[in-house]
């Protein structure tokens, strides 16, 4: 007990003599509880509640999961969500990695200004892009059916088929994403010693062996990490499906994502309750994710 308040009152005059220093970084753990944790913390309360944004908040414990067990349109949202992840984050590593390496390499000339153009899709505003993508995918005097015109093939209602929808969408993630993870790759090649590259040519390694056993498991600490923020980034696709087949999701609803379903439910239909437990579901599946991708990269040290 003595010990205990020792302990106390030490701790309180170290604050007193650090009050200064507390002060300056309180700014930050202040708008950090406010617009981070509190938030959370009513998404969990509400998630259990029933609220249609104005009148009283119910409590009703675990109903709207219950719902959410037994509504099609969700566990759509969940596979359509999926496949586009799957359908964008595959391609998009590949192209980064394929592009970090010849960024990387000595006979790509102006480096600095390929790494400029690459970035420059990120810091594009997303609603330019999806409105931009829109027309490309146009099925009357769209780009990709005019390239199909020239290949004599049919054109292809890319906003009227849920596969379609699919496939513009994923198309924009690539886009978008590709030059910066290609970036984040290059950092990481950046990073390997030269020396084993030689090592491994002097002994007769090829190029091949050379990538695949001593490139791609220096690089997966950086592969993970991108590995992992794509999975977090592609669970939470939102303006592409909205911009592009607005918030009913397209044909088939094709293009209802989690997030747009959870927007559809909490401001479009007032069900705050609802959309929270969409919301908190949606966290769980990403930690789900997160975790498989960190046990399948790290599965071979």
């Amino acid at each position: 007990m003595g010990k205990t308040i020792r302990n106390n009152a030490r701790l309180w005059h170290d604050i007193k003599k650090n009050k200064m220093a507390y002060l300056f970084i309180s700014p930050f753990f202040i708008l950090f509880f406010i617009f981070g944790v509190y938030p959370l913390l009513f998404s969990l309360y509400l998630s259990l509640s029933s609220w249609d944004g104005i009148g009283e908040i119910k409590f009703i414990g675990l109903r709207n999961f219950e719902l959410l067990m037994t509504d099609p349109v969700f566990w759509k949202s969940i596979s359509n969500t999926i496949i586009i992840w799957f359908m964008s984050t595959i391609p998009m590593i590949i192209f980064a990695l394929t592009i970090a390496f010849l960024l990387n390499s000595t006979f790509v000339k102006f480096n600095n200004l390929f790494k400029t153009l690459y970035f420059l899709p990120n810091v594009t505003a997303i609603v330019a892009v999806a409105l931009v993508f829109g027309v490309i995918f146009s099925p009357n005097y769209g780009l990709v059916n005019y390239l199909l015109s020239l290949l004599d093939l049919n054109a292809v209602d890319w906003h009227g088929n849920s596969i379609g929808v699919k496939i513009a969408i994923a198309s924009m993630v690539i886009w978008r994403w590709t030059g910066y993870n290609a970036i984040i790759f290059l950092a990481g090649l950046q990073n390997i010693n030269t020396e084993l590259y030689e090592a491994a040519k002097i002994d007769g390694a090829s190029t091949f062996d050379i990538f695949t056993k001593i490139t791609i498991p220096l690089l997966k600490p950086v592969l993970l990490f991108v590995v992992i923020t794509s999975t977090i980034g592609g669970m939470q696709i939102f303006t592409e499906p909205q911009i592009l087949v607005s918030s009913n999701g397209g044909p088939g609803q094709g293009g209802m994502t989690i997030v747009l379903y959870l927007y559809q439910q909490a401001f479009t239909k007032n069900l705050y309750g609802y959309g929270s437990a969409v919301a908190v579901s949606l966290l769980v599946i990403i930690m789900l994710f997160s975790l498989i991708n960190w046990t399948l990269v790290q599965r071979k040290k």
